[in-house]
Parts: structure tokens; sequence; C-alpha cells
């Protein structure tokens, strides 16, 4: 009897951890989106595609106006694979400057169907020159000064995100 007694405890016991891992799983979000430490945007996973080859990124993403005229303005690194995508909606004919932009830039435009379109490289720190994208643009691409040519990446690469 005895016996039974410390196994219908220990049942309760168990029962009661398991529903109340459940309810924490429950309550918890499923998925957070990574947010940068510095800008406080989203962080999302970008690749581009030239021919065989998919280059992987980790890239902010700037919506708002004032998110987009911010950009990298004042930040002094930023990681090989790092970057920030600028999501043009609608698509606009793009121009970006370097206003208050430290590092150098590849700044990549990407057409309305998913192709980069041109690339500006080794954009002018600190320049206020327009850079215009030459068309329709559905969204632009920022990376590290030299590194669309140090990977290969070249107008009519796929870009998703």
């Amino acid at each position: 009897m005895r016996l039974q007694g410390v196994f219908a405890g220990l049942a309760l016991v168990l029962a009661s951890c398991s529903a109340a891992g459940s309810e924490r799983a429950a309550s918890a979000p499923a998925s957070q989106p990574s947010v940068h430490p510095l800008s406080g945007l989203p962080v999302v996973p970008l690749t581009v595609s030239h021919g065989t080859h998919r280059f992987r990124f980790r890239v902010e993403v700037a919506r708002s106006p004032d998110q987009q005229q911010r950009g990298l303005m004042f930040r002094e690194k930023m990681g090989p694979d790092e970057g920030m995508i600028f999501p043009m909606q609608p698509p606009r004919f793009a121009s970006f400057w370097m206003h208050n932009t430290v590092l150098a830039l590849d700044i990549v435009f990407i057409g309305v169907d998913g192709r980069i379109m041109s690339i500006a490289a080794n954009a002018v720190p600190y320049s206020d020159a327009p850079i215009p994208a030459g068309g329709l643009t559905g969204a632009v691409l920022e990376l590290n000064g030299g590194r669309a040519a140090q990977l290969g990446i070249a107008p009519g690469d796929r870009v998703d995100w």
C-alpha cells in the first residue's frame, strides 16, 4: 500500500512538471527574430546566387523611411558576411549617397525581378554625391566595400531574403 502511495505521488509530480513545461513552451514565442545590437533592426538571412555558388549573408532590414535614411551612417565596422537590405516598397528609381557613412560600401541595386542590376563598388565614405541605380529598383543591398568583387558577385546574380 505504501509503495502504491509513492508511485502515485511520483506520477503526480511528473504530471505537474510536464504540464508546467507545456505551459512555458506555449507561452514562449515560437521564433524570436534576430535583432542587430547597434541598430535594433531585424537581421535576416540573405543569399546571392552566382552560377552554382551561393553566398550567404546576415543583413539588417531597413524598411521605414527613417531607417532607410540612416542606413549604415556612423557604423565603424561590419563583419564580412553582414550587410543591410533596403526593400523598396513600392519599387522606385533609387539613388543613394554616403553622407556620414564611415565605411566604404558596395551598393548593390536589385531590380524588381530580384536580380542585381548594378553595383556601385567601394562607394566613397562621407560623399554626398548621388549614386543612382539606373533602373526601377526593388531593393538595395549594402556590403563592405570590395566584398562583391572579392566573391565574384555581379549584375544578373539573384538575391533572395
